[in-house]
């Protein structure tokens, strides 16, 4: 058999090609390898510092003079009996509501705030505790709104003692606290913000805007004594004083 070798001019076709093959791939290649480190460098996050802040707590004030009267009014009545009981404290309760009436009181101005009925126990020589009657009682509250009156009125409904007329305390208010609730916390709004504008100076930093604002519960008075007089005496020595309002708010400013 003979076997043919391939002519000079063909193999340098063949080397040619192979070349020209090989300078393809080698630019193909050249450009993704060009191209890792843009796709790296768009991968990494550059992390920013949280700016600093500063939580102050504001506290605001503010007063004015009352104009309403609450006061608690409490009737009682012991029986034998539950049934008796609770008729007894029915005609004290009515007693006090017709007096109350009678002072020129609205309906709208007299809650029930409670109504019990309790069994009275007595220890007997032998130690036992023995059921002996019931008390039964009520309680209201009671809107004045002519400060001026409050004395009369308390005078009238402990003059009215069948069971009934019993003042358990008055408180004095103001009817409508929105307007000085207002003032309150525009007060404690500028305490947190003087207090952090300090901070702020005293850390060699400006202050910044307002991250967050919260306003807790507002405090209001409570309850006073009232003194029993005679429906007779002309006016009850009452001081009612002022009425003060206290809000308080929490604050966070950014430093800047």
């Amino acid at each position: 058999m003979t076997t043919r070798r391939p002519s000079a001019a063909r193999t340098a076709g063949l080397l040619a090609a192979t070349a020209v093959l090989g300078g393809l791939l080698a630019g193909t290649a050249a450009p993704a390898l060009a191209a890792a480190p843009e796709r790296t460098a768009l991968r990494t996050t550059v992390r920013e510092t949280a700016p600093a802040t500063v939580t102050v707590t504001g506290n605001g004030r503010a007063s004015a003079a009352p104009d309403l009267a609450i006061l608690s009014i409490g009737v009682e009545a012991t029986r034998p009996t539950a049934k008796a009981a609770m008729a007894a404290q029915t005609t004290a309760a009515e007693t006090v509501l017709d007096v109350l009436h009678g002072q020129g009181i609205a309906d709208r101005d007299i809650r029930t705030d409670n109504l019990s009925l309790t069994p009275v126990y007595t220890q007997n020589k032998e130690g036992d505790s023995k059921v002996t009657g019931y008390q039964a009682g009520q309680s209201f509250s009671v809107k004045v709104r002519d400060l001026a009156r409050t004395g009369q009125v308390i005078g009238a409904v402990n003059d009215a003692k069948k069971d009934a007329g019993r003042i358990n305390g008055v408180v004095f208010d103001v009817a409508d606290p929105s307007a000085l609730r207002a003032k309150a916390r525009e007060a404690a709004y500028q305490d947190a913000y003087d207090k952090a504008a300090q901070h702020a100076r005293l850390s060699g930093h400006r202050l910044g805007r307002l991250v967050s604002l919260s306003e807790g519960e507002s405090v209001r008075p409570g309850p006073g004594a009232a003194p029993e007089v005679s429906a007779d005496e002309p006016t009850v020595p009452l001081a009612p004083g002022e009425i003060e309002e206290q809000v308080t708010v929490s604050a966070v400013y950014e430093l800047i």
